[in-house]
């Protein structure tokens, strides 16, 4: 699944190809893809003559910020948008067209069908789901060690999961909550009301170090992932320990050992990364 690298690299490049352009339909090929409005007919009469003003990122889902109405999207598994001219065969999977007043089309392909479109009327987009719940975005000055701290400090619940709870902090996915607590020292079965003041402000600085660096690199294309341009990502050239499994810690030589936690594939350095320190005082 995108997460908040890959998105924010898709939002850079949509920016590129697509503000500006006024919208003379759309066409749905594939109806549960839209979520909000519910009748299909009506999304597609809403959004007929809405010019792209900017292409926003909240946390995994990008907002098309356009006159009247915002559209939030998200891509989940393998969504991915194109720019396209308007003669160029239809390729399999698109399900979503939307076709501008000068001749080209940006198309939402997908092949799992997991991606969800929400249209709000602007100024509306935050108030409901799915956005309305979302927490501290980590590429924002908002994030800073203090309100990082307040969020997560006191939780007795395991450091991996709550890193995932997009309801806490947003867009740290599988792959980066492994990068950062590596960076970090940090075990990802540690209960987050274990960590020190110390131990907080390392791993806020290792997200924020983690997230940065990824979207510098394009993000990261592990299996289909690529930009608004059809470009790969190049982080997972720079994996410490995400997919590591059984090779050597950069660090210390340790082989790289995989568990499950919160039901997800997890990867840490026995050494680097120590359980022994979960009931650590503050």
């Amino acid at each position: 699944m995108p997460e908040l690298p890959e998105v924010e690299t898709v939002r850079r490049t949509l920016n590129e190809l697509v503000v500006g352009k006024k919208i003379d339909h759309v066409t749905v090929h594939l109806k549960r893809i839209i979520i909000k409005p519910e009748e299909i007919g009506e999304f597609c009469l809403l959004l007929s003559g809405e010019t792209i003003g900017s292409v926003e990122r909240r946390g995994k889902f990008l907002l098309f910020m356009m006159d009247d109405y915002v559209l939030v999207s998200h891509l989940r598994m393998e969504g991915r948008y194109g720019l396209y001219d308007a003669l160029d065969p239809l390729e399999k999977h698109t399900h979503v067209v939307f076709h501008f007043t000068d001749g080209s089309e940006l198309r939402y392909k997908d092949v799992r069908q997991f991606g969800t479109m929400h249209l709000f009327p602007k100024g509306r987009e935050l108030e409901e789901q799915p956005l309305k719940k979302l927490g501290l975005e980590p590429m924002e000055d908002t994030f800073h060690v203090a309100a990082f701290r307040a969020a997560i400090a006191h939780r007795s619940t395991k450091i991996k999961p709550l890193l995932l709870n997009q309801e806490y902090i947003v867009g740290i996915g599988n792959i980066y909550v492994d990068e950062s607590l590596f960076l970090a020292g940090i075990h990802p079965e540690r209960e987050a009301s274990s960590l020190t003041a110390k131990e907080l402000a390392a791993l806020h600085a290792a997200i924020v170090k983690t997230l940065g660096e990824a979207i510098t690199a394009g993000g990261s294309s592990i299996k289909s992932f690529v930009n608004g341009q059809g470009e790969i990502g190049m982080f997972q050239h720079q994996f410490k320990m995400y997919g590591r499994k059984g090779e050597p810690c950069y660090s210390c030589g340790q082989p790289i050992e995989k568990s499950v936690v919160a039901g997800r594939g997890t990867h840490h350095c026995p050494k680097c990364q120590p359980l022994k320190l979960a009931k650590a005082k503050k």
